[in-house]
């Protein structure tokens, strides 16, 4: 899917249509001390496997894409609804 490097669309900050640069949103990693990572540590710990049983067949074809819009006006990110895509070109 190709999507254009810049959008007009609604800036929540400015509370007005304004320009935005598109970015594709990436995956942050873990924070350590979640209350799910040490719940999911202390699972793992030891001798064994993983604490449940891993997928096999997958039903989905496609990952979510979410996409970053930041304002040119007053600079300000937002995230913009995900859908499904296989790939994400950025283009004029």
């Amino acid at each position: 899917m190709l999507i254009p490097r810049k959008i007009r669309t609604y800036c929540p900050h400015c509370r007005k249509h304004t320009k935005h640069s598109v970015s594709q949103l990436k995956k942050r990693s873990a924070r350590r001390l979640s209350w799910g990572q040490r719940q999911f540590a202390r699972v793992t710990a030891g001798y064994g496997s993983q604490p449940r049983s891993e997928q096999k067949k997958f039903s989905k074809t496609a990952k979510k894409v979410v996409l970053m819009l930041k304002c040119a006006e007053c600079g300000k990110s937002h995230p913009r609804r995900g859908f499904r895509s296989k790939g994400v070109k950025f283009g004029e």
